[in-house]
């Protein structure tokens, strides 16, 4: 079976296990408030990011306000995320870098969004690819253990996997790839207890009997 053959088995098989696959952060209209949730996701849950954003964009709803109330009193609100001093720096520095680069209008580019403070590869792609439908391949931990135990990738390099993906995966897959290995990544295929024994996909997993 062909690298590309067995990636779009293991697709058909996690999108019957995970039919209602997305991203896990909340998702609005306003792209800054994906661009804030990204960026403070960083060594932090998805479900705690939700709940502190909510309480931030209620008291400051868009970069403007942002600018208005200044990194100090945004870092009072994001502590609970851990690493709140430097995350409110890239906060106060993105809203500033929207206004006076972009005159507030967001850019839909993974080479324009990397210029943002706190914003790599995968933060860039996963904004791309859920505000704007623009196909990106998102690498995070789950993705780089989970595709690297399937034989899809190899190394650590989260930009060579990423394009090896892109040359397996089908285009229209990118997106919905990354939060598939997030699902499985979670509920089966964990860093440290992978459950194999359970896996429905064990016997497409070279790395079955390694983990």
């Amino acid at each position: 079976m062909t690298s590309r053959k067995r990636a779009e088995e293991i697709l058909r098989i996690l999108h019957g296990l995970y039919p209602d696959t997305s991203c896990t952060l909340d998702i609005e209209e306003d792209p800054f408030r994906l661009l804030i949730r990204a960026i403070l996701s960083a060594q932090c849950t998805d479900v705690r990011v939700n709940e502190v954003s909510k309480v931030l964009f209620a008291k400051y709803p868009d970069y403007e306000a942002f600018l208005t109330a200044g990194q100090e009193k945004i870092s009072e609100i994001i502590r609970p995320c851990g690493f709140y001093k430097t995350k409110s720096a890239y906060l106060y520095e993105s809203a500033r870098l929207l206004k006076e680069e972009y005159g507030g209008v967001f850019p839909q580019t993974v080479e324009e969004l990397v210029k943002f403070p706190g914003v790599g590869r995968k933060v860039a792609n996963l904004l791309v690819s859920e505000l704007f439908n623009v196909p990106a391949v998102v690498v995070d931990t789950h993705c780089m253990r989970v595709s690297g135990r399937l034989g899809l990738s190899s190394g650590k390099n989260p930009v060579v996997i990423e394009k090896e993906l892109m040359k397996i995966l089908p285009k229209e897959e990118w997106a919905p790839f990354g939060h598939l290995m997030v699902d499985h990544g979670r509920a089966v295929c964990q860093a440290r207890s992978p459950k194999c024994e359970q896996c429905a996909l064990a016997s497409l997993c070279p790395g079955k009997k390694k983990v």
